[in-house]
């Protein structure tokens, strides 16, 4: 689920914020919740069960973005992808 999530178009608004905040104040971005709820929702057919114990749970899903602010290291690609942007702008 981890690449369904990480490559599900995250958009310009969190590459944003991953560049101009820090991690933890990224980790508590309501865009963030917002794209990582509809990265579920957009995962759930090829997921099924996982997919509906995520969005039943809250817990749930903080445990999902522990593990994409974690070892997926989002937060780390977005800065990256925002630094290869803001080089080539």
């Amino acid at each position: 689920m981890n690449g369904a999530i990480k490559g599900s178009g995250w958009n310009d608004t969190l590459v944003q914020q991953a560049a101009s905040n820090s991690k933890e104040q990224f980790a508590n971005s309501p865009d963030l919740k917002n794209a990582l709820l509809h990265a579920i929702m957009d995962a759930l057919e090829a997921h099924t069960t996982m997919g509906t114990q995520a969005l039943g749970s809250e817990r749930v899903r903080d445990g999902l973005k522990d593990v994409l602010l974690g070892p997926a290291q989002l937060y780390e690609s977005l800065r990256a992808r925002s630094a290869r942007i803001n080089r080539f702008s």
